[in-house]
């Protein structure tokens, strides 16, 4: 099914792919160099951000929303102060106040403060000995409104001191999901729950566990955490290490992959966390098909898998109407009568992260080629 789908479109797919940015320096400098190059859709996400919230949650002034955002500041401060200089650098570059580049990081908490309950991603991790060639796997198909397409960039970013990076993120989000050049993969999934505070931003445990030179050794960093919100975060190393951690702001609780496979979409399926479980209906079931379809795939190719393969498997649609590859008007994310969700695949990403090559398409991935991206040499 999935080589009769490709050899369908094939020929129809765009080769059209996001842009990509090369930063190096201090954190600073960095996050200059990406607020100018990338002003105009930093500026566009901005005004996107703000618009969404105003629209939908009644949010009445920017500054009303940005006074919010920095509340988050401390806690960047206490656990990663490089970010927090990213983040001024970034507010110079693209001539915004310290409150709007805040406010682009810490999106999903403030959604949740204003009152609203999403899904977005399917995400897996495969072990060297369940792939092609030995070389471990990881990524996911990234799910939000599908604006996120237009404004989103890749960026290898290299600092004077730490791991480079190679991530995909919405332009002026300092972090998403991506590699580093140490042979590590973090990827992450929305999880819902209640107590959800002020603390450490969710999107920025992937940045956080890209730090590090392992994946054990990124766990243990994101568990010390004052967290802010909850995520799902799965990692991977070239060492073959695999874990996926459910975290909620006060627990966190580790998934163990099997047979080498492993596969998560935005429901908790940790034992320990079951009972923090707020998706209901039919955002439930979706999250629920996703992942059953993603690890049959999985398994189904077992031996075999390699970029190539997964991207036939990150293209599927065979489970309609709750697909790994979603489109616009698709019917799974909202009840029978309710308008049609404003969420799509917008991205799909695969890493081999002791290769350091990320492969990314414009989403859906049905519609668009995989580009491949690499680290530069070192100077």
């Amino acid at each position: 099914m999935m080589s009769e789908s490709k050899s369908r479109n094939l020929s129809t797919r765009s080769t059209k792919s996001f842009p990509f940015y090369r930063f190096q320096g201090t954190y600073r400098q960095i996050g200059q160099q990406h607020g100018e190059a990338c002003r105009e859709l930093v500026l566009k996400n901005l005004e996107l951000a703000t618009e969404r919230l105003r629209r939908k949650y009644n949010v009445s002034t920017r500054e009303e929303v940005t006074e919010a955002a920095l509340q988050y500041r401390s806690y960047v401060i206490k656990y990663a102060p490089q970010f927090d200089e990213e983040i001024q650098g970034l507010a110079e570059g693209a001539g915004i106040t310290l409150g709007e580049a805040y406010l682009l990081q810490v999106r999903a908490e403030l959604n949740k403060i204003f009152q609203t309950n999403q899904t977005e991603c399917t995400t897996f991790a495969v072990a060297a000995e369940a792939t092609a060639d030995g070389s471990p796997l990881i990524g996911q198909n990234a799910d939000l409104p599908a604006f996120y397409g237009e404004l989103s960039v890749v960026i290898e970013s290299i600092p004077d001191e730490g791991p480079a990076t190679l991530m995909l993120t919405p332009a002026g989000q300092i972090s998403f999901i991506g590699i580093n050049d140490a042979g590590v993969g973090a990827f992450g999934n929305f999880l819902t729950c209640d107590g959800w505070r002020v603390g450490f931003p969710r999107y920025f445990f992937t940045k956080l566990a890209l730090t590090r030179s392992t994946a054990a050794e990124a766990v243990e960093l994101v568990e010390s955490l004052y967290r802010a919100s909850s995520r799902n975060l799965i990692m991977l190393d070239k060492q073959g290490g695999i874990v996926d951690v459910e975290t909620i702001p006060s627990r966190i609780s580790r998934i163990e992959a099997k047979n080498g496979i492993l596969a998560h979409s935005n429901h908790f399926i940790s034992p320990q966390l079951l009972d923090e479980e707020r998706l209901t209906g039919i955002e439930l079931e979706n999250s629920r098909v996703r992942i059953s379809r993603m690890t049959e795939l999985l398994e189904a190719n077992r031996g075999k898998l390699n970029a190539e393969v997964m991207q036939d498997i990150l293209r599927d649609r065979g489970s309609y109407p709750h697909c790994l590859c979603q489109i616009e008007g698709d019917e799974g994310m909202q009840a029978p009568g309710e308008r049609a969700t404003d969420i799509i695949t917008f991205a799909s990403v695969i890493a081999e992260p002791a290769k350091g090559h990320l492969w990314i398409a414009i989403g859906p991935p049905d519609q668009y080629e995989y580009k491949k991206y690499s680290f530069s040499p070192r100077n």
